[in-house]
């Protein structure tokens, strides 16, 4: 991905990882043929190294999932810290925000154990938390994924 304006790029990891942190819904964004089609996630974050990974659960059917097991793959975009900034002029508004955009791969976690840390991961992000336990009931009827970013870049609008 190219960014026109690098004066509002966000580069560094940390900073990135910050804005993520921040948020409270993951967007992905699926091609499916000539239909885009974006759906709006709770989600969990991990950097691991120089990995990052995004988590996300689902209802064991539907669109979301038919997609994430077809096409194994997605855009995805994180956004916060909105403010409109209005002038005198019309064309001179602005809007200040932070985004994460980027795109991964999407596997399926299948054993228990590994859907139990996937939502671990998504608990931790909107509570802080991780020491969640999950019944084997919950854990057979529901699907978790993992999104491993292949690219990912931040901007900052001030």
């Amino acid at each position: 991905m190219e960014m026109r304006r690098k004066d509002l790029a966000v580069t560094a990891p940390a900073e990135m990882d910050a804005i993520i942190r921040g948020c409270d819904c993951i967007r992905l964004a699926f091609a499916d043929g000539t239909h885009p089609y974006i759906v709006p996630l709770s989600f969990g974050y991990v950097r691991e190294g120089e990995e990052a990974k995004f988590y996300f659960h689902s209802a064991a059917a539907g669109r979301k999932v038919d997609l994430c097991r077809r096409l194994a793959y997605a855009g995805f975009e994180l956004d916060r810290n909105h403010t409109l900034k209005p002038n005198e002029k019309a064309c001179d508004f602005s809007f200040a925000y932070e985004s994460v955009v980027g795109e991964g791969t999407i596997t399926e976690l299948t054993t228990p154990a590994e859907k139990a840390a996937g939502l671990q991961v998504i608990m931790a992000q909107y509570t802080g938390r991780p020491d969640w336990t999950f019944p084997e009931g919950v854990l057979a009827r529901t699907c978790v994924f993992c999104l491993t970013v292949t690219e990912m870049q931040g901007r900052r609008h001030g």
